[in-house]
């Protein structure tokens, strides 16, 4: 009886194992102007990236984050072309590449020498 006990734990570790490792699926939400809105995910559930389709292609806002929640990239897309600001956010280096007809235009970065928020009482 204790070997079976050890074999349906053994079992059930590996069912959670394989249910924790699957893969978490996009959603797609039809809003009422047409547009598709995405949300895909990281493997342990978290919101990956955001944004907008129009008649299949990515257009709007687009916003990637890394598997701990924080804000990596927001981008801006017009019928599948890279456009307006892009900012990408690097440990303490804020990039703003600005795009004209999916084209680089400028690019500008900053790096925060102190914390953006501090704890005063």
């Amino acid at each position: 009886h204790k070997m079976m006990k050890n074999i349906l734990l053994i079992c059930a570790l590996a069912i959670g194992t394989f249910a924790m490792a699957q893969e978490v699926k996009p959603t797609f939400e039809k809003m009422e102007d047409g547009v598709i809105k995405a949300t895909f995910f990281h493997d342990n559930g978290a919101v990956a990236q955001t944004g907008t389709f129009l008649e299949n292609k990515r257009h709007g806002e687009w916003i990637s984050y890394n598997a701990d929640g924080q804000k990596t990239a927001k981008a801006e897309y017009k019928n599948n072309r890279k456009a307006g600001k892009w900012f990408f956010w690097n440990n303490d280096q804020l990039t703003e590449v600005d795009y004209s007809e999916n084209a680089i235009v400028a690019v500008n970065t900053w790096v925060s020498k102190e914390p953006v928020a501090t704890n005063r009482p």
